[in-house]
């Protein structure tokens, strides 16, 4: 076992999970269920104050530097409840005043009008998940929205007064080629969104399309041609790769998920929310709440809890830093290494060693180590080889 130097509680975040769609999309992996007629939303709100109480309780009143209220669909709740789930957490929580605020929206639950309610709700940030501008791939993804709810959802954005926007777009995807790739690409370029998600299509354990693989799915050449080809197009742009399916115009990086890369804490509330602690002498827990909304729900307003914490095996602090910033274009600093985990960079520096003399890492500057190129392309390998 290596031996533990100096931790630094890292910055905190909180995440928010939603967890009902209209429909469940057949690739998604998410802790998300089809919500049927009457999902019983308002009682979901109050069960997010109270397991927020809760997570104040938790943080030891650290700042919240960010929050996210992903899905699910968080957009399936009304401006007003989303309200209430922010004021729950300013309440609750020592929340920074420039927090930012991100919401997840499918483009098939937005409102015409709606979206401005959301900014004045409080939220600062919005994601859009559009995933393609092609009728026939949307159809196939089983997403629920056409080419056109994209193109008002992001025009309805601009006019609500969001000034940092994010648009989700997914490539190798069922019988999709080069030349459609490329024009789902070109189609969000025409938007010219401040951030864009770009990420390959992978058959998750436990969906639809794991358990019954559509035709048509780009097999390893062609997906990395065209992610080459669209990286590309984005960086000619004007948008910085900044981790491994992250673009964004100057400004506009995702804060929530950079402190999720750098190894940072989050706390979780929500039905199956995730969260990570690190306490003040330095040793870090993983818990989660019940993945069931209703089990969620009823444990929450009876105080029941079962969201006990377990903590991180110091073997393991390692390969979980390094799964996380090698995801990143700049990489990582030996002292937010040292910082973050408690080890000493001796601990790895073997790895390092070797992954350096495969092309796989290299030396940005001093004490700073960042992907290859290669090493992006062949990331997992690059990951593997810090597993204790």
């Amino acid at each position: 076992m290596p031996d533990r130097i100096d931790v630094k509680q890292p910055p905190l975040s909180l995440y928010v999970h939603f967890p009902w769609c209209v429909r469940k999309c057949p690739y998604c992996d998410f802790n998300s269920h089809r919500a049927g007629e009457n999902p019983p939303r308002d009682r979901y709100v109050a069960a997010l104050s109270v397991d927020l109480e809760r997570e104040g309780q938790r943080s030891g009143g650290r700042q919240v530097a960010t929050i996210f209220l992903g899905g699910g669909t968080p957009s399936f709740f009304t401006p007003d409840e989303i309200a209430e789930v922010i004021e729950a957490a300013t309440k609750h929580l020592l929340v920074s005043p420039d927090c930012e605020i991100t919401m997840e929206a499918n483009p098939g639950t937005i409102e015409r009008g709606s979206l401005a309610a959301y900014r004045k709700a409080g939220v600062t940030r919005l994601s859009i998940g559009a995933q393609s501008f092609d009728a026939n791939m949307l159809k196939v993804l089983g997403r629920i929205h056409d080419p056109d709810d994209i193109r008002s959802a992001y025009e309805e954005a601009c006019a609500a007064g969001f000034a940092s926007i994010n648009i989700d777009l997914m490539f190798a995807l069922p019988g999709q080629d080069l030349a459609g790739a490329v024009d789902d690409v070109n189609s969000v370029l025409m938007l010219a969104p401040p951030h864009i998600s770009y990420y390959q299509l992978t058959l998750e354990p436990n969906t639809v399309f794991y358990k019954r693989p559509p035709d048509g799915i780009p097999d390893d050449d062609l997906a990395w041609a065209i992610q080459e080809r669209c990286h590309d197009l984005l960086a000619a742009s004007g948008y910085l790769k900044y981790e491994i399916s992250a673009f964004a115009r100057e400004g506009h990086r995702c804060r929530h998920n950079l402190n999720y890369w750098t190894f940072g804490d989050y706390l979780a509330a929500g039905a199956g929310a995730h969260g990570k602690v690190t306490d003040r002498s330095g040793v870090a827990r993983r818990y989660r709440k019940s993945a069931n909304p209703v089990a969620y729900i009823e444990a929450a307003l009876s105080g029941q809890w079962q969201d006990a914490a377990a903590e991180i095996a110091v073997d393991d602090l390692g390969f979980e830093f390094m799964l996380n910033a090698l995801r990143l274009s700049d990489g990582f600093s030996e002292r937010d290494f040292c910082d973050r985990t408690g080890l000493d960079i001796e601990s790895i520096r073997e790895p390092i060693a070797k992954a350096r003399q495969d092309d796989l890492i290299e030396q940005s500057g001093p004490g700073h180590w960042r992907p290859t190129e290669t090493g992006f392309r062949f990331l997992n390998d690059l990951q593997a080889r810090f597993l204790p």
